[in-house]
């Protein structure tokens, strides 16, 4: 019987301990390592600048890291996959998968919601990209022969849409499908295994777990890693060993963290869904959120991000409501072990089009809550007494506000 994912999640990129003899990954910070045997050396250059694995000298840390290294392999184990690449934000990967994607064709299909950065970099046309925005349904009648890939972010950020994986591979036919899983993590969802061709995470957030490194990390086959690998080396978007380090440490507690936060957004969402200071919940967890059956099919779980919008929408209200928050910190970003809290309007989908975002239910009140390992009813306690203090001080004699407590 293999071992479950608890397990390998602890061991994976380890198998090179013993023979090291080393208990904790080592860390390797060296820029550059010596070539005494020039011959063996090109010959590791070039399969190193092809995105292949060193012949026996790593020659320049910008082509390989044997500490990242470890960390690409345990991802890449956890996801199911060949191979993994890393990359020094997820928006750096991000990058690499659209400028791979260009190299053989200008077509992109994509899925709102995304990201605010995924969103902006394909909107602003950096790479000569033409994306077709349409709705997860649609997808099959906006392939064409140039297009190179299929972009889908599920569960979405900030709303939580969920996307039928296997339902898009199947509309995309032979054109490859990129999941933005990052919010999932291999804990509740392995794209791969539902046909997808590559699995991305910014892994700044769960995977890395503590708010203390940027990374990226894109897992498929090894072919198409490959060419990943090589736009990382001739662009330069590599991740620093330390950060490398601070990722592979972050995993051997990934499930326990994933689970324990799942826990504690269930008993959250289900509180401001009974709040009369809350408009709208946003959770795959909550009734009549995931229609098409995919928690228990695609999702072992509904995760620990949520987003709820405040009954007066506005930015003044978020504002006051933000004010008013004693223990969950606002700030962007996710999967910390501490709760976060951000207007997705305001900050992290600012770039997006306005009229993308309103489609998007992405309004001046909506709140992004990233769960973390707190006490729920801490944390509950905390979101109350903001959510309380926003009605106490909000104006009572305007139209609007009249209608929104009506």
């Amino acid at each position: 019987m293999p071992p479950s994912f608890a397990t390998r999640a602890v061991h994976a990129g380890r198998a090179d301990f013993t023979d090291l003899g080393v208990h904790a990954p080592p860390l390797d910070l060296s820029s550059t390592y010596p070539t005494p045997d020039l011959a063996a050396a090109a010959a590791s250059y070039d399969a190193l600048a092809g995105g292949d694995a060193p012949r026996g000298n790593a020659v320049y840390s910008r082509l390989f890291n044997p500490t990242t290294d470890r960390a690409e392999r345990a991802i890449a184990e956890l996801e199911g996959a060949e191979d993994a690449a890393a990359f020094a934000s997820g928006m750096a990967a991000i990058a690499a998968v659209l400028l791979d994607a260009r190299q053989r064709g200008r077509h992109v299909v994509a899925v709102r919601p995304l990201y605010g950065g995924t969103d902006h970099l394909l909107a602003s046309n950096t790479f000569d990209l033409d994306v077709s925005w349409v709705a997860a349904a649609e997808i099959a009648t906006a392939v064409r022969a140039d297009t190179s890939l299929v972009y889908i972010e599920t569960p979405a950020n900030p709303t939580l849409d969920l996307v039928d994986i296997a339902d898009v591979v199947r509309q995309a036919g032979h054109v490859p499908v990129c999941v933005d899983s990052t919010f999932a993590t291999p804990v509740l969802q392995r794209p791969l295994a539902h046909g997808a061709a590559l699995v991305l995470h910014s892994a700044t957030k769960f995977l890395g777990g503590h708010g203390d490194v940027l990374a990226g990390v894109v897992a498929g086959p090894h072919a198409h890693i490959a060419r990943l690998k090589h736009l990382r080396a001739i662009t330069g978007g590599v991740l620093h060993p330390l950060a490398s380090y601070l990722l592979h440490r972050g995993l051997p507690t990934l499930e326990l963290r994933v689970l324990r936060m799942q826990q504690t957004a269930d008993i959250l969402a289900t509180r401001l869904a009974e709040s009369p200071r809350v408009q709208r919940v946003f959770y795959p967890g909550m009734p009549g959120q995931d229609p098409r059956g995919l928690i228990g099919r695609q999702m072992a779980g509904p995760g620990s991000i949520l987003s709820f919008t405040l009954v007066e929408d506005s930015a003044d209200a978020m504002q006051r409501f933000i004010s008013r928050l004693r223990l969950i910190t606002p700030a962007v970003s996710l999967g910390s072990t501490d709760t976060l809290i951000q207007p997705p309007a305001a900050l992290t989908h600012r770039a997006v089009d306005p009229a993308a975002r309103a489609a998007s239910h992405i309004t001046p009140g909506l709140a992004r809550l990233s769960v973390g390992l707190e006490s729920a009813d801490d944390l509950w306690q905390d979101l109350a007494q903001a959510l309380d203090g926003v009605a106490r001080a909000a104006p009572i004699h305007t139209g609007e506000m009249l209608a929104s407590t009506a």
